[in-house]
């Protein structure tokens, strides 16, 4: 309801997306579709598999803290 009103609006403003915004608001649409899909599997997961996959996950973003900082 709520996108249909911001349509709406900057229709009747004229205001529109730039290239980049759209393709920003596409990537993110599509973000959540896929964490939506990947926590239902995951739940099904053992938790000794959940526990690796949560390993490897913060080793990954420690590792691009890591270069942020040195770079």
């Amino acid at each position: 309801m709520n996108q249909l009103a911001n349509e709406l609006v900057k229709e009747s403003t004229e205001q529109t997306e730039t290239e980049e915004e759209l393709g920003l608001r596409i990537m993110r649409e599509m973000g959540h579709k896929g964490g939506l899909k990947g926590g239902a599997k995951r739940r099904d997961w053992p938790p000794e598999k959940r526990i690796e996959a949560a390993l490897k996950a913060a080793q990954a973003r420690w590792a691009k803290e890591k270069q942020k900082r040195e770079g």
